[in-house]
């Protein structure tokens, strides 16, 4: 992730299931967030929506914010698939914590 820069471009919220309940992670039973953010490089933008667990992060948009432990997940379904990102939690660029730990 060196060289990354991430930002908040869209207010945190629940993540949800396909009857628009929030999702919980399946071990712990912990509330999953979804936190989409721009991530800048030297050859460009994406946007990009990451996961989290536990207490809502605590960003708002224009926020720029370091992501702890991001992980990339492929995935396919139904001929679809893609990329999910989950990361154990969000600083502010300050460093005050944005997401609870297990």
């Amino acid at each position: 992730m060196t060289g990354k820069r991430f930002t908040v471009s869209q207010e945190v919220g629940p993540k949800k299931d396909q009857n628009g309940n929030q999702r919980n992670e399946k071990d712990t039973g912990r509330p999953l967030w979804s936190t989409q953010v721009f991530v800048l490089d030297a050859s460009g933008g994406d946007v990009i929506t990451i996961t989290t667990a536990g207490e809502k992060p605590n960003v708002k948009v224009g926020d720029v914010i370091a992501v702890e432990q991001l992980e990339a997940i492929p995935w396919a379904t139904n001929g679809r698939n893609g990329t999910a990102f989950r990361a154990l939690g969000l600083k502010t660029a300050s460093g005050s914590v944005a997401s609870a730990k297990a």
